[in-house]
């Protein structure tokens, strides 16, 4: 039977719950075609806006995964990249944003259709959908930790197996999926400006929580790490010789190069050419409102990573102060394990919804955008056969409960990785899953957008596929897989690791993850502009601005020629 002062925290956690269900119900009402299921008829404030960015970056894997950097490094180095995500935010405003707007696209790979074709447009949009699935999916593996932290808690003798992570994760992902398909971005926007409020609330509580418990506080923490801990890391050791330094450099995923050009990199791929986050940009009245909550987002990002890596370097004090034999092995589970065991009741039952929040608030947006990349770019072009808006909405709902059971199946299989390593950390396999594919679109979305007359509908595939080859192959990466060949002569299951680097000489480098974005983008274009557009391409998304007229079914594929 449960304490009683599990039942308080258990009615905050309802109260919760009750609370963005009834968001996502409400907003639901107004959903009556995809525009309005899409982009919210382009009526989202900017603040709100603002607010959905930051909770959509700030997913489970950062509430969790970002102290568990600060509390194995004992810095800030980490918060490096936020760096380059303020540069890449600028750039983005001033060169994605606008076209977006001016041919009132609802997915953004119809761009891509209307400067070099189908081709291209489907292409893209299915590395998206594959590549969001799995990064989303590994990052839902954390909703399943925080229930097995809680369970090891109420149950400190029962086995913790993967049926308890599936649980959990089952359990969110349903939950949010229901809310999401109901109320489409109306929904993802509003709940996210709570999430996104109780998410920083949350890491701020902690905080203050950590200080007050660690005797001596802050000069305390200062006495244990020998200093104030590092901000900055160069990575460059001239001692070493340049090419000994520069290799260090390239394998060391923290250091100022990385943040001042690789996180710009990834950052652009991810809030430019990503549907996931730039559909809630889209939402916005205009393109100057959307443009002030991007770069706002990204300023916002600074305090909020090193927030977060705070509460790990604090975490890591107060265990140095009070050892706990019963602190979890898997890094990942650290702060959570200090949430509820150490954190006050009620107190505790907020912040774990903290925890669910920032889930919910990555998976619904996530849902959304995929739901509405495969309607828009798939299903209605292809698929449908008859009906008018109410179908084009139903089918998005339907994609909508797809894709939630696809991240059930992959976040299950991270689960499974984790209880076989518990070292094993999931903010590098998050962020990996990204760069291996969205090089690729960063790459032909700058040809789109930055040339007139280079770049090809059918060799763009092209050069995306020798992009992704390219980073797998550079960044020497090893990915978990199976044996086809005795799989299929012998009948049996056999693990195998694909080293898609061993033919590089042993100097190469291990090149860290945040690069792999900006070795995708730069053999994309290196491959892509070798190909002129066709003349019967050339103009068609020339022109004078325009602000983007609200869609409606009836206008429904962009198509001809535009501007």
């Amino acid at each position: 039977m449960l304490a009683p002062s599990c039942w308080i925290d258990l009615l905050v956690l309802l109260a919760y719950f009750a609370l963005i269900a009834g968001i996502g119900l409400r907003a639901g009402r107004s959903n009556r075609n995809l525009t309005d299921f899409a982009l919210g008829g382009r009526s989202i404030p900017w603040w709100a806006v603002l607010a959905s960015i930051v909770a959509a970056e700030t997913s489970a894997a950062t509430f969790l995964g970002t102290p568990t950097e600060g509390f194995k490094t004992r810095s800030f180095v980490y918060g490096q990249l936020a760096i380059g995500t303020v540069l890449a935010r600028v750039i983005i405003a001033f060169t994605f944003i606008k076209p977006y707007y001016r041919y009132g696209v609802q997915s953004i790979y119809e761009f891509l259709e209307l400067r070099f074709g189908p081709c291209t447009k489907n292409f893209a949009s299915a590395i998206f959908l594959f590549t969001r699935v799995l990064g989303i999916g590994v990052r839902l593996y954390l909703g399943g930790a925080i229930i097995k932290v809680i369970w090891h808690y109420l149950f400190p003798d029962s086995e913790v197996n993967l049926a308890v992570y599936f649980t959990g994760i089952l359990a969110i992902t349903l939950f949010t999926t229901v809310y999401t398909a109901v109320g489409g971005i109306r929904a993802v926007v509003w709940t996210d400006f709570i999430q996104a409020s109780l998410m920083l609330g949350s890491v701020g509580l902690a905080i203050v929580l950590l200080l007050v418990a660690i005797p001596g506080g802050w000069h305390e923490v200062m006495s244990r790490l020998g200093g104030f801990p590092p901000v900055l890391q160069l990575g460059f050791d001239p001692a070493a010789g340049f090419g000994a330094a520069f290799k260090q450099m390239l394998e060391e995923p923290y250091t100022l190069a990385a943040a001042l050009v690789a996180s710009t990199f990834l950052t652009m791929s991810t809030h430019g050419t990503d549907q996931d986050m730039v559909q809630r940009m889209l939402t916005a009245p205009n393109f100057r409102k959307s443009q002030v909550s991007l770069i706002l987002s990204g300023l916002a990002d600074l305090p909020i990573a090193g927030g977060f890596l705070l509460v790990g370097i604090l975490l890591w004090v107060y265990y140095q102060r009070f050892p706990d034999p019963r602190l979890p092995a898997a890094d990942n589970e650290i702060f959570a394990y200090y949430i509820v065991s150490r954190m006050p009741v009620g107190v505790r039952g907020l912040i774990i919804a903290g925890v669910f929040a920032t889930m919910m608030g990555s998976t619904s947006a996530a849902l959304n955008a995929l739901a509405t990349s495969f309607t828009k770019d798939f299903y209605l072009p292809y698929l449908q056969r008859r009906g008018g808006p109410e179908s084009a909405v139903k089918a998005a709902r339907l994609a909508t409960a797809v894709f939630g059971a696809l991240m059930i199946g992959v976040a299950t299989l991270a689960a499974n990785a984790v209880l076989q390593n518990s070292k094993l950390t999931i903010l590098p396999i998050a962020l990996g899953c990204i760069g291996y594919t969205y090089g690729a679109l960063l790459g032909v979305f700058l040809i789109g957008l930055l040339t007139r007359t280079r770049g090809r509908d059918e060799t763009n595939i092209l050069a995306m596929l020798a992009s992704m080859a390219a980073v797998l192959a550079l960044g020497r990466v090893k990915l978990p897989a199976f044996d086809l060949i005795a799989l299929v002569t012998q009948g049996r299951w056999q693990e195998k690791q694909y080293d898609f680097g061993a033919w590089l000489p042993a100097w190469w480098p291990t090149i860290a993850f945040p690069w792999y974005v900006f070795i995708g983008c730069v053999t994309c274009i290196a491959v892509g502009v070798l190909f002129r557009t066709p003349g019967e391409r050339l103009g068609r998304v020339a022109g004078e601005p325009r602000e983007a007229r609200p869609l409606n079914e009836a206008a429904e594929p962009l198509s001809g020629e535009v501007g």
